[in-house]
């Protein structure tokens, strides 16, 4: 049986191609019994849409924006990278793509930039930057301006985004947990490092770090969370002076980017051997780090499917078509010394 088309529409309808290609996309001008009895036809026949073949047909030109972090992170330059690898196998795909670096210790900032995306007419927003009141507020308006916004990496959940994209980042934070407490051989106190307790991220990673740490080797004592707000020589100054005051720390625990500084001061304390060092994002510092050492683990996701995610994730959102979750599901990866590549 053929499938059905937009012509047997128009035939069991009784009206113009032209009609039936408003109603299908929404467009004014058709009196309300006239949809209803478009819709009615599609509902009786099957109709199901092709709605790539409907955007390539009108040529549609999806229009997104990455708002990611500035600052000396290498995580962030790795995501760029991606996306611009990814970007291109979607030119077919008529992708318009904006990257857009703020500073996101600046809510405002944040804020002037969302703003000015809503303006410019974009289709969707992918942000990387931590949920605070004036964000929320910011996400709030470019929904209401129609625009798809998910979350990437670190998400929003108490604002109106539409999806979050990245790892389960309590799940990451256990995984921490278990990982510094089988691989500490002594008793004795853990440092954390990140650069903002404000971006989700961090606190949820810290949370189930904490729960693991605390149930199953509670021998071991947590230190406060050192924040470095995204200045490498602050998270460098604080931490040669924890390490040379408290001789006790056995492993470090590093939440966030900034692990170039964190271990440029640990080289500094002469004690980089001596201590479990655990980390997130597989970066060229991480890599070399793991290479030589310095660290025990890096727990890391793949930034190409990340990004590739997000792309087609917006797409879904922006067509009103159903995401495949099981296909969008960001993996924990695990990095060693041993399998790294």
């Amino acid at each position: 049986m053929n499938k059905p088309t937009v012509h047997d529409i128009a035939r069991e309808a009784g009206v113009s191609l032209a009609t039936v290609d408003r109603v299908l996309n929404a467009r004014p001008g058709v009196r309300e019994e006239t949809i209803a009895r478009v819709q009615a036809v599609v509902d009786r026949i099957g109709y199901v849409r092709d709605t790539f073949a409907a955007n390539l047909a009108r040529q549609r030109l999806y229009r997104f924006a990455f708002v990611l972090p500035e600052g000396p992170g290498q995580f962030v330059g790795t995501l760029a990278e991606a996306l611009a690898e990814a970007h291109a196998s979607h030119v077919v795909d008529r992708v318009a793509l904006r990257v857009v670096h703020v500073p996101t210790q600046d809510p405002e900032a944040v804020v002037r930039v969302l703003a000015e995306l809503g303006e410019a007419g974009m289709d969707g927003v992918a942000l990387m930057t931590p949920e605070t009141p004036q964000v929320r507020d910011a996400v709030a308006r470019l929904k209401a301006d129609g625009l798809a916004v998910v979350a990437i990496a670190s998400d929003l959940p108490s604002s109106m985004r539409d999806y979050f994209i990245g790892i389960n980042n309590l799940a990451a934070g256990r995984t921490a947990g278990l990982l510094m407490g089988r691989f500490l051989r002594d008793a004795g106190e853990v440092l954390v490092v990140t650069n903002s307790m404000r971006s989700r991220d961090s606190l949820e990673r810290r949370l189930g770090f904490d729960a693991v740490m605390a149930a199953e080797f509670p021998e071991h004592r947590i230190l406060p969370s050192v924040e470095s707000f995204d200045d490498p020589g602050r998270m460098a100054a604080i931490v040669r002076e924890v390490m040379a005051r408290r001789p006790a720390i056995r492993g470090v625990y590093s939440m966030g980017t900034g692990n170039t500084a964190l271990l440029g001061a640990l080289r500094a304390s002469a004690r980089p051997g001596d201590l479990v060092v655990v980390g997130h994002e597989l970066t060229p510092t991480t890599r070399a780090a793991l290479r030589s050492g310095e660290m025990s683990a890096v727990i890391a996701q793949n930034v190409g499917h990340l990004v590739r995610s997000a792309l087609r994730i917006m797409r879904a959102l922006c067509d009103q078509r159903p995401i495949f979750e099981a296909q969008e599901q960001i993996r924990i990866d695990l990095i060693l010394r041993e399998n790294i590549l």
